[in-house]
């Protein structure tokens, strides 16, 4: 049978289709075999590529990704496909060497360059991304990618001048680049610059006035400006973001009047954002309650004691039950605006959560002996290495543990471990001097760990979930925070709306530790704390 007949093609289409099939699974080996199987085509080809690129055949990937680059210039670079195949099953350390490889072949595509060092900035090696950024931008100056790319290696490095005149050197090119212009807002933010960046944000949405991911930007910075009716209801703009509408839009919960009554109506409750973003919204159920509805509530499992001691609160699911019957449904993170017009708006005082009393009893003794000022320790987020974005976050968030050694020189205060993950790992090598407590390794929830808290007098976190459940307690909390913070944290202020007993000692400078660590000393060593909202013992 001759090779164009149509029932040939239908083979090799078949093919095709169960090498791609294999690919997205990770079997790489597998597909190249079926690959290999294929009468010669250019799709045939490119897939062969990533197949290579998996098993580590690094050559092969980069000679077929290169001629398959030359043969279609006007397309996307094939190795962006590789990369969509390869990163999801943990194949960096492949991805890098066939990137680099490529690279190497056709120094003169700037898309090589761009490749590349956006997967060093994914991996937190700013120095070499800025080296291949650099390289890039001597073959074409302007270059609209690549001077974003290299905004954003900048940015990382602290370099915020400089990030700054390089997006605004691009603009004068590509005066049209919505996304240069939002570039430009996400760092004038993150620079605690919000009054321009709002300004520029603007000029981004000009643009593209129906792009929801820089609404979302917009909401963020919004936010973080303090213009909070505002933000909220920008942030809404992230439900058309795609995979975010999974229940049906008309049983949505709207936005409720001054007079309004839930009597008898059920509120379905679900799951949004991080651990930190729920513990934070949960303020907002007994508003809910007040207003007669019966409300449920879906949280990860390591929630659901927490939450089941709220008033108000019928039901705790998590994401894997069935959907519960409810009138309307709400994601956590719209509570701020479908209330914002309700009495109470603002929600539950602190302490909204409260630990179990027979939890607390049982930790007790896992605690060291007073009469020392007994400090909760957290030093690291989650590190979540399959979201590039949130990985990148989490290193400039997170504390080396040998950073924090000075408290090791604070008088009559003992340390006791909250941390949780990979960062736990790193008191195997503790600082010279240092002590810590850590009950951490029998803890099973939140819930345990609320149940230690109330047995400290202050806990000490950098920007993760812990801070806010001792916010949400009532415990006294120094936040440790990032120069770039989190819209949570507002601009510029050293307390918190959301937590009245939550102090922050921010970085002076970008990845800079070293003063926020004497600061910190200082305010254990004066006992400079804020007030306790924790019930007294009994």
């Amino acid at each position: 049978m001759n090779a164009k007949t149509p029932g040939a093609a239908t083979a090799t289409n078949a093919m095709l289709a169960d090498a791609l099939g294999l690919l997205r699974q990770g079997q790489f080996a597998r597909a190249r075999a079926v690959l290999e199987g294929c009468a010669p085509s250019r799709e045939v080809e490119i897939l062969l590529a990533h197949a290579h690129a998996g098993c580590n055949r690094v050559q092969e990937a980069a000679r077929l990704l290169c001629r398959q680059a030359v043969a279609n210039p006007g397309a996307r670079h094939p190795a962006r496909d590789m990369l969509d195949l390869l990163l999801p099953h943990e194949r960096v350390d492949e991805a890098e060497a066939v990137l680099r490889a490529v690279r190497q072949r056709a120094g003169q595509d700037i898309r090589t360059h761009d490749m590349l060092g956006e997967l060093l900035l994914q991996r937190g090696r700013t120095a070499e991304a800025h080296a291949v950024l650099t390289e890039g931008l001597s073959l074409s100056p302007a270059q609209l990618t690549t001077g974003n790319l290299m905004a954003v290696c900048l940015m990382e490095q602290g370099e915020y001048a400089a990030g700054r005149d390089l997006l605004l050197y691009i603009l004068e090119h590509h005066p049209r680049s919505a996304m240069t212009h939002a570039n430009l807002a996400h760092l004038l933010a993150g620079w605690n610059h919000t009054d321009e960046s709002l300004t520029v944000h603007a000029r981004a949405l000009a643009l593209r006035p129906d792009d929801a991911n820089l609404r979302l930007n917009h909401a963020l910075t919004l936010l973080k400006s303090g213009q909070m009716a505002r933000g909220w209801a920008e942030y809404e703009w992230r439900r058309k973001l795609p995979g975010r509408a999974r229940l049906p839009a008309a049983r949505t919960l709207p936005v409720l009047e001054p007079d309004a009554a839930l009597r008898g109506k059920t509120i379905f409750i679900t799951r949004e954002g991080g651990l930190g973003d729920m513990l934070m919204m949960l303020r907002f159920v007994p508003v809910l309650a007040g207003l007669g509805a019966r409300v449920i509530v879906q949280a990860p499992d390591t929630l659901h004691g927490l939450i089941r001691r709220m008033e108000g609160v019928r039901r705790v699911v998590n994401d894997r039950q069935p959907i519960p019957f409810h009138d309307w449904h709400c994601p956590f993170l719209s509570l701020p605006h479908v209330l914002h017009r309700v009495p109470g708006h603002a929600g539950a005082a602190v302490p909204y959560l409260h630990a179990d009393a027979a939890r607390v009893r049982a930790w007790a003794p896992f605690l060291p002996a007073r009469p020392t000022l007994r400090v909760g320790l957290v030093w690291g987020g989650a590190s979540r290495p399959d979201v590039p974005a949130a990985h990148a976050m989490d290193r400039r968030r997170s504390i080396p543990l040998r950073s924090l050694a000075p408290l090791a020189g604070v008088p009559g205060i003992s340390l006791v471990s909250l941390q949780m993950g990979t960062y736990a790992t790193q008191m195997m090598d503790m600082p010279a001097g240092m002590r810590l407590h850590d009950p951490m390794e029998t803890v099973r929830d939140m819930d345990d760990t609320a149940a230690l808290i109330a047995g400290l007098d202050v806990v000490v976190s950098v920007d993760t979930s812990v801070a806010h459940l001792a916010g949400a307690l009532g415990c006294p909390v120094i936040l440790l925070d990032r120069f770039d913070n989190c819209w949570r944290w507002l601009s510029g202020r050293t307390d918190s709306p959301w937590y009245p007993t939550l102090r922050i000692i921010r970085q002076i400078r970008t990845g800079q530790w070293d003063d926020v660590v004497r600061r910190l000393c200082s305010m254990l060593a004066k006992r400079d704390l804020p007030p306790s909202r924790l019930p007294q013992a009994t």
